[in-house]
This record gives C-alpha cells, sequence and structure tokens, in this order.
C-alpha cells in the first residue's frame, strides 16, 4: 500500500507541475498554486482516507450493466467486470471494447475506488490541478460534464482522444478513442447514465 501511495503522490505531483494555472481568474481558485502545494494536499487527503479505513466497493456486474450496448454505433466486441482486493482495500471495473472494420476503436471503462481511496488521486490526478493547454494539434483541459469534474483531451492528427469523468468522488468513467472524432467519444459518455451511478451504493 505504501508504494501505491507515494506512486499516486508522485504521479499527481507530475502532473499538477506540467500543468500549473497561469491565469489570474484560476489564482483566484482554491487549488494549489504549486507542485507542492499539491503534493502537501495530496498528503492530506491519503491520511484522511487512510485513517477512515477501508470501504466496500460495490459488485462490478453493476458497473458493467452501464457499459452502452454499441459507441455511437461502433458494435461492442468484448465486455468484463472484476472485482479485486488487496488487505482490504479493493477496486471494482468494468469495461468495455467496441470496434468497426475500419480502424475506429473506443474503450469505455467505469471504476469504482471506494475502497482504496488514494488510487482516485493517482487515476485522476488531473482532479488536483487546472489544466487548460492548447496546441496546433490538439488540446488538454479540466472541465465539468453534467455537474462532474471532468477531463478532455484530443490530438486532432492521431484522432485520439479521451473524457474522464469522477462521479460521487468514487467512481471514474473514462471513454478513450482512436481514430474517431471527439464528438464520437462524447456521444458514447453521452449514452452512460451517471446520475444511476452515482446512486449505486
Amino acid at each position: 500500500m505504501k508504494t501505491l501511495k507515494l506512486l499516486a503522490l508522485f504521479l499527481s505531483l507530475a502532473v499538477v507541475t506540467w500543468n500549473c494555472a497561469s491565469k489570474e481568474e484560476e489564482e483566484a481558485k482554491e487549488e494549489p498554486k504549486t507542485g507542492l502545494e499539491a503534493l502537501q494536499k495530496l498528503g492530506e487527503e491519503a491520511e484522511k482516507m487512510s485513517k477512515e479505513g477501508p470501504k466496500e466497493t460495490v459488485d462490478p456486474k453493476l458497473l458493467k450493466e452501464l457499459l452502452p450496448a454499441d459507441a455511437d454505433g461502433l458494435k461492442r466486441r468484448e465486455a468484463s467486470s472484476e472485482k479485486n482486493a488487496v488487505m482490504g482495500f479493493g477496486v471494482s471495473v468494468a469495461k468495455a471494447t467496441y470496434r468497426d472494420d475500419n480502424g475506429q476503436d473506443i474503450d469505455v471503462n467505469i471504476s469504482d475506488v471506494a475502497g482504496m481511496g488514494v488510487a482516485l488521486m493517482g487515476m485522476a490526478a488531473w482532479s488536483m490541478a487546472s489544466i487548460d493547454k492548447e496546441t496546433e494539434t490538439g488540446y488538454e483541459k479540466t472541465t465539468e460534464y453534467k455537474g462532474h469534474k471532468a477531463f478532455e483531451k484530443y490530438d486532432t492528427q492521431s484522432k485520439h482522444g479521451e473524457i474522464s469523468v469522477i462521479v460521487a468522488n468514487r467512481y471514474i468513467v473514462q471513454v478513450e478513442g482512436n481514430s474517431v472524432d471527439m464528438d464520437k467519444i462524447k456521444a458514447v459518455m453521452d449514452d452512460i447514465d451517471l446520475d444511476k451511478l452515482a446512486d449505486i451504493k
């Protein structure tokens, strides 16, 4: 567990340092302004979660039921669910792959990390930062999606992108696509019932 915590802390620090916000309006937010502040905040959160102890994660089959039958026209090729636990700390995951014969593919992953709260910070380190980066070939940014913390990134050259959303401070929903437009990736996220997910306990 110590290794996992350190990995989450260093991953989050790297993301925050690389994407440190510089706009005045971002500075006004109650978010870490430096990598050191982000690391301190992560340490406090990890300590809090450690004191609260492990929480039971949901049956992964319930998460699997929320996977879309198709991905905006792409046929679902496979779907699976599993639950792993070590020393009382667990993670439940459901995932599916969607592809067509033209090279388009989309992966959907729904994870419940309530049983290992620090993993949330490692898997969604972007939630600790304010990111707004744009290049000639794409962008990445933190944002909101239907009232939930979210992260988007897309590259127009490779046509690879993703959108990730945190739901109820325990679920991470990620839709990642290759050789597809960002609109298609978002359309798949739209097909996932996040309200129903938030109600699963």
